[in-house]
């Protein structure tokens, strides 16, 4: 057998080998979680992870840190902690956290944590205990047929009063029954995005200055007897850019005053209304990808609105 010396220096033509990468210094126990959120974001980085579990992995993480506070001892967080950070993203936080949102910020604390236990940073995985749960969210407030009647009698009054006629709350009960549009939508609204040539059949454009939000634009028919009320709104209002040239509030206590006058307590909001509007073209049988596209949701928001309406729709056990 013969013995060959190694070479010191690569044989001609071949390819340098590149050096290997050092992985960084491992933390302490003791290091503050604004320290270990940086190095987990440098190691998903080097894994290679997409841009998109970059951003959500780094929110979700800062929203933690934030809460907790980011200066706290990464062993001294404990799955009491966590616990209680979760319990604020449901009840306490004053924001709506979908359960999709809910599950992935759970599932960002497992990865983790999980890596600080493989590192051998932490000796026990504090995330580890807690389970993952779906979150059922509760069913959305819906008027029934004798509550849209009663509403629709009362702004109908409200028009057509002869000492003090307003339109505005028919108008606006109309469009969003008819629509299904949201409050920031119907703020938004120019009079340039009101289509009136087809009079029989007028027609809304719900345009999105941010170009992150145009993939919700889209056209709507609005009620047929849209042009006639504008008119008298117009003559009544006189707005210059805006339908409603008046802060969100004002409508809101439109909405809320004829709650109170019909009996209808709280049930009537921009959100009930777009929902009843999406429970009522469900149940005249339109297509779900059609009512998917006219409330503007993604595919993805629509798995959980779309299911929270066929239990809405569903016949009573």
């Amino acid at each position: 057998m013969r013995n060959e010396q190694l070479s010191l220096f690569p044989p001609p033509g071949a390819k340098p080998r590149e050096p290997e990468k050092r992985e960084p210094a491992p933390l302490a126990p003791t290091a503050p979680l604004a320290t270990a959120i940086g190095a987990f974001h440098e190691q998903m980085l080097r894994r290679g992870w997409s841009k998109y579990t970059l951003e959500a992995f780094g929110g979700d993480l800062k929203l933690f840190g934030n809460h907790i506070g980011m200066n706290i001892a990464i062993n001294d967080i404990s799955s009491e902690t966590i616990h209680q950070f979760l319990n604020w993203l449901r009840y306490e936080r004053g924001v709506s956290c979908k359960p999709k949102t809910y599950q992935r910020r759970l599932t960002t604390l497992k990865v983790f944590f999980a890596w600080l236990k493989q590192t051998q940073v932490l000796a026990s995985d504090p995330a580890a205990p807690i389970a993952h749960q779906p979150v059922i969210p509760p069913l959305p407030e819906v008027l029934r047929a004798d509550q849209v009647a009663k509403l629709f009698d009362a702004v109908r009054a409200a028009r057509d009063d002869a000492h003090k006629p307003d339109v505005r709350p028919y108008l606006l009960v109309s469009l969003l029954l008819t629509t299904g549009i949201k409050k920031s939508e119907t703020l938004a609204i120019r009079l340039s995005d009101i289509d009136l040539s087809n009079a029989q059949q007028p027609v809304l454009y719900i345009r999105y200055d941010d170009a992150k939000k145009r993939h919700k634009e889209r056209k709507l028919k609005l009620p047929g007897d849209f042009a006639d009320s504008l008119a008298r709104y117009r003559e009544q209002y006189a707005p210059r850019e805006h339908l409603f040239e008046c802060t969100a509030r004002n409508l809101e206590y439109i909405l809320a005053d004829f709650a109170k006058a019909t009996g209808l307590g709280d049930t009537v909001s921009f959100e009930s209304l777009r929902w009843t509007c999406a429970l009522r073209d469900l149940e005249s049988g339109i297509d779900d990808d059609h009512i998917r596209q006219k409330l503007g949701l993604s595919k993805i928001t629509w798995e959980d609105a779309g299911e929270r309406l066929k239990r809405l729709a569903a016949k009573a056990l």
